[in-house]
């Protein structure tokens, strides 16, 4: 089955840095696009930044402003999301999520866009 395993997140210092890894097994072909969005309870799941696999083309949501970048190595099946400068709005829950192919009428930034979703990892910045 295909599986998605998020790591990386914990608790972080106002002003530090995270590295978020997303592994990613099971697909039978390699997936259309990778994204990594963040949720707070209640609140409804907000794009953070997907990648576009074949090529690596990316782009990330205005809320990143700069401070997220996302990537992948294809030889591990993993994606990451490199985050910096972390303040207490970046607290969420941070799921990756596989776009298995493209479909017409698809968003990159949609969460319906995408197919299989992670388990999520906690991200806490606090002091």
């Amino acid at each position: 089955q295909v599986q998605l395993v998020e790591s990386g997140g914990g608790l972080v210092q106002p002003g530090g840095s995270l590295i978020l890894s997303c592994t990613i097994s099971g697909l039978a072909f390699s997936p259309y696009a990778v994204g990594w969005f963040r949720q707070v309870p209640g609140q409804e799941r907000e794009f953070a930044a997907t990648i576009h696999w074949s090529s690596g083309m990316s782009y990330s949501g205005k809320f990143a402003n700069n401070r997220f970048t996302i990537s992948r190595d294809v030889d591990k099946n993993t994606v990451y999301l490199q985050m910096n400068d972390l303040n207490s709005e970046d607290t969420a829950i941070y799921y990756c999520a596989v776009r298995s192919a493209e479909n017409p009428g698809g968003l990159p930034a949609a969460p319906r866009s995408y197919n299989y979703w992670g388990q999520g990892t906690q991200v806490t910045v606090s002091s």
